[in-house]
């Protein structure tokens, strides 16, 4: 296939987007899609908050979907704010955790806005040389490029890591120096996947509810000091809300010792240089426990569109609320 623009299909890259989240105090949205009706949501809840986006598509997302639809599918969800009256969408389509520079080559090359290099389990001086590699491509494209420096824990997609090693705020400057990215992702305590503690890392309340521990806001602080205006990533950022997780245990699943980053510490790295939050695993849990309720209430039903509508809805409501409260990007489309 011929190599295409991201410019040609409506899109833009994150520059801009995030020199105006860094001064007005807010996070742009980074929501992860495999499938049209997670994307017709956070087209959907974007609108409505008149909020800017970046549609995140992981490696394994790639593989699901197909590469070719997704370009036409971010391509859509551009005509598709403008039909829902969005005269100038704000909508990025972002690499998550791409693996090499071949795999952002071809995301460039068929019409990213945005990728994201994960050299993290590198050692240093190879996680900068691929980096920097990544970054010259890009930017002769006009893409941005996001790296990573510190490794997060738990599992997403085809993201693995025993444990969290917090990022070394001594070496931020040498690494943005030397590489050229456009932000940074960090290790501050957030992880993937639905359990971004293991019990033993947290209080457990009268109610049995898991109560995570801090996320490293000093670490946060020192980069920030070193760092200046530059964005700052939050990857593995999703709250894990237990209204989901009992709908999904009420109706048959069984996900033990969920707990997420409680959502006023994602409010307050937004305020200070965070510029962008990834939020995966919520739209997951929301789904799953609509889908559940949906079919366990309606057992006549098998049209997926019967069960699906109501999953779309909720993912609405919950990213809508996530831009309006916690990423505080709502009402920040015309700035």
């Amino acid at each position: 296939m011929a190599n295409v623009s991201y410019k040609e299909l409506g899109l833009v890259n994150t520059k801009e987007m995030f020199a105006k989240a860094f001064k007005g105090g807010y996070a742009i949205p980074a929501y992860n899609f495999n499938n049209m009706e997670q994307l017709q949501a956070i087209v959907q809840a974007a609108v409505e908050t008149k909020s800017p986006v970046i549609l995140q598509v992981s490696k394994g997302a790639r593989a699901y979907a197909n590469a070719t639809l997704l370009r036409y599918m971010a391509q859509g969800a551009v005509e598709y704010a403008k039909e829902l009256g969005c005269e100038k969408p704000q909508i990025v389509l972002h690499l998550d955790h791409g693996p090499s520079f071949e795999v952002c080559k071809d995301c460039i090359d068929s019409g990213f806005s945005s990728v994201m290099f994960d050299g993290s389990a590198l050692p240093y001086d190879e996680n900068v040389a691929v980096t920097k590699k990544v970054v010259e491509y890009a930017h002769a494209h006009d893409v941005t490029v996001e790296a990573e420096l510190g490794v997060l824990g738990g599992v997403e997609d085809d993201v693995a890591a025993e444990e969290s090693k917090y990022t070394k705020p001594e070496e931020v400057v040498d690494f943005v120096t030397r590489t050229g990215c456009d932000s940074l992702a960090i290790s501050i305590g957030t992880s993937h996947g639905r359990c971004k503690f293991t019990p033993e890392q947290c209080t457990r309340g009268a109610d049995g509810v898991l109560n995570p521990p801090p996320l490293a806001f000093n670490i946060l602080e020192k980069i920030s000091e070193k760092l200046g205006d530059f964005p700052i990533v939050l990857h593995g950022s999703s709250s894990v809300p237990q209204e989901y997780v009992r709908q999904i245990e009420e109706f048959g699943g069984k996900i033990p010792d969920s707990v997420g980053i409680p959502e006023e510490q994602l409010r307050k790295a937004a305020k200070l240089a965070v510029c962008k939050i990834n939020i995966d695993s919520d739209g997951r849990l929301a789904m799953t426990a609509a889908v559940r309720k949906h079919l366990a209430e309606n057992p006549g039903d098998f049209d997926p569109r019967q069960y699906l509508t109501p999953a779309r809805n909720e993912l609405v409501k919950m990213y809508a609320r996530k831009n309006r409260e916690v990423l505080g990007s709502a009402g920040h489309l015309d700035d």
